[in-house]
Parts: C-alpha cells; sequence; structure tokens
C-alpha cells in the first residue's frame, strides 16, 4: 500500500512472509503484476475497453504469464521448505489440523499464503490521490469510476485466461499448465478486487486503521468476508492469518478458483464465460461493500 502511516508494532508474523524467501519473491511479481495491470495508480485508461494495452504497457496476457510463473514459484517454495518453515507455521498448521481441516496444504491455502504475502505490496491510494485522478467528478461518481475499472480488468483476466486454454486445446500436452493458469486467475482478480476494496474504503472516509500492513490485512479480510471492514480497530496479519481467518480465506479463494474453471473451455468459449464471470462478480462485491459504506456513514 502505498500511503504513510503512523509507526506502529511490528507483528512478526508467519515466516513466509518474510520478503526473501521464495515466497515473498513470488509474492512481490504478483503485486507487480497488478500494479501493471491497473497502470499503476493511473486512471487515465480507465475507460480502456477489454483491457487492450496502451502504448508502453504490457498486455493482460503477458501478465497473467508473470502470474502464473508466481504461482509455480510459491507452490515449488512451499513444497520445498515445509521442512524449514515448521518453526514458525507449525502453530497455525497444527492447529488446523487439530480442527480436522485436512487440506492444510491444497491449492487453496498455496494462493491464500501468496495473496497474503502481495497484500502490502498493492497499490491502494489514500482518498486525497484518487480524489486528485478524478478531478471534477463527486465521490459516488468516482467510486462508479473504480468500480467499473476494476471489473473491466478483472474480466480482461478471465478472457485472457480463456484466450490461453484455447491455445491448449489444440496441443493437449500443454493441458497440464491449466491448473497454474486457473490459479494465476484467481489470484490476479481476488488482488485487483482488494485493491478496489481498499481504495472504496478510503474514499467513502472508512479507512482501516494502523500501519500499511495492518491496513493491508484488514482490506485482505475485507474481500474474504465479501463485507466492509467493521469499526476501527487494528487488524494485524495475526489476525487474518490465524486458525479461522486463514481458513476463510482459503476457502473463499477455492471457490472462485472453481467459479474460474469456466475460463478452460474449449475454443474461445472460455475467455467469455471467464471474461462475464469475473465482470459480474467484481460489480456484485463492489455492489455490497459500497452499501455497507453509505449504511456505516449515514
Amino acid at each position: 500500500m502505498q500511503r504513510v502511516a503512523e509507526p506502529a508494532p511490528e507483528e512478526s508474523g508467519p515466516g513466509w512472509l518474510d520478503p526473501d524467501t521464495g515466497l515473498g519473491r513470488a509474492a512481490r511479481a504478483l503485486a507487480d503484476a497488478v500494479s501493471g495491470l491497473l497502470g499503476g495508480t493511473d486512471d487515465a485508461d480507465g475507460d480502456r475497453a477489454g483491457g487492450a494495452a496502451p502504448e508502453g504497457r504490457r498486455s493482460t496476457a503477458g501478465l497473467l504469464r508473470d502470474v502464473v510463473g508466481a504461482v509455480a514459484s510459491a507452490a515449488a517454495s512451499t513444497a520445498g521448505s515445509a521442512a524449514t518453515s515448521a518453526a514458525t507455521s507449525a502453530g497455525r498448521r497444527q492447529d488446523t489440523a487439530a480442527a480436522g481441516d485436512d487440506d492444510s496444504r491444497g491449492p487453496g491455502t498455496v494462493l491464500g499464503e501468496l495473496l497474503a504475502a502481495a497484500a502490502p505490496r498493492l497499490p491502494i491510494r489514500d482518498a486525497a490521490r484518487i480524489r486528485a485522478a478524478h478531478p471534477g467528478r463527486s465521490d459516488e461518481e468516482i467510486a462508479d469510476a473504480l468500480t467499473t475499472r476494476a471489473a473491466r480488468m478483472t474480466a480482461a483476466v478471465g478472457a485472457a485466461t480463456g484466450g490461453l486454454s484455447a491455445a491448449h486445446w489444440f496441443a493437449p500436452p500443454s493441458l497440464v499448465a491449466l491448473p497454474l493458469e486457473l490459479g494465476a486467475e484467481t489470484l490476479l482478480t481476488a488482488a485487483v478486487e482488494v485493491v478496489l476494496l481498499g481504495e472504496l474504503h478510503e474514499l467513502y472516509g472508512r479507512p482501516a486503521a494502523g500501519s500499511d500492513r495492518e491496513r493491508a490485512a484488514a482490506y485482505l479480510a475485507s474481500w474474504t468476508s465479501q463485507r466492509a471492514v467493521e469499526g476501527g480497530a487494528r487488524q494485524g496479519m495475526g489476525t487474518v492469518l490465524g486458525t479461522a481467518g486463514f481458513r476463510a480465506l482459503r476457502r473463499r479463494l477455492s471457490r472462485r478458483l472453481a467459479r474460474n474453471l469456466g475460463s478452460a473451455a474449449p475454443l474461445l468459449v472460455g475467455a467469455a464465460l471467464g471474461g462475464r464471470g469475473n465482470l459480474k462478480a467484481t460489480e456484485t462485491l463492489a455492489r455490497r461493500v459500497r452499501s455497507d459504506l453509505r449504511r456505516r456513514d449515514a
């Protein structure tokens, strides 16, 4: 997140949040892809249709391929470092196992760890910077523009995933890459929506409290619950990534991953299904959270 916050005690968090780990490097790649997809924090191209890349900016498909690489790297890192990370992550995983959840290393876990590690790096602007990018518009008009931009970007990601999957159907051996591409689509759309939710909270005068990392954790929790942040209490990564919080994040990502299976349909059907599905999901999420924020503002 790109704003200056008051100093706050650092929360240690799980060892896999360390930026020098393989997962940390993969998280940087994800955050960089989100910044590239949204054009950094520039809204000048917010009304550009279909995710077409302006001159000098990488295409959605190219950024998606970067995230595919990040997902592959994160999966390899978490598989290879399970023993060495036991000292910092055993507590959470043992609690999860004790609760009867035997999918602790499934796809949802890898995606959840990667999204959580990337969250503090996402380009979420404060209200002043958002309004400066939309001179002459009311806050409701700006919120509409933010929603439209995010929905079009997630639709472009879904369409790009469908386009990649269409190519695989003509070369069946390459179909083994589909799970990685669906995971990348899930992560990229989720990260764009976390940015959207963070900026809506800022715009409506309901920013999460605390340091950059605490605010990122709160907006990630907001995405997980699909609701606005509750109250002004600080919410650290320890809360979001505790047993119940991380299980909820993992399940939300797993459901989103399952819903994205339409992108894998043959020919260009997947592109249409993926684009339309992501567009609708992002718009629905924005409506729900904006309703929460307006109600609390009344």
